[in-house]
């Protein structure tokens, strides 16, 4: 989580993880850290995961919106 970093450590925790090789699953609230350091969307929804089909956090926090969720 990243509710309790500065922006300092925020930025440190991404250029970490812009140089890993590995992957990584984050759950974070933190729109401008999911931008930087995702290339892919996952999606529990239903009982069930899934990729988000579309082009990264906008569109996925637009799709939600259109849901009403």
């Amino acid at each position: 989580p990243t509710n309790h970093l500065d922006m300092d450590s925020i930025d440190a925790l991404t250029s970490a993880l812009e140089q890993f090789k590995g992957g990584v699953v984050i759950v974070s609230h933190d729109e401008r850290f999911i931008k930087a350091v995702c290339n892919e969307i996952w999606v529990c929804e239903g009982g069930s995961l899934k990729k988000f089909q579309g082009e990264g956090i906008k569109e996925y926090k637009e799709s939600i919106l259109a849901k009403g969720i």
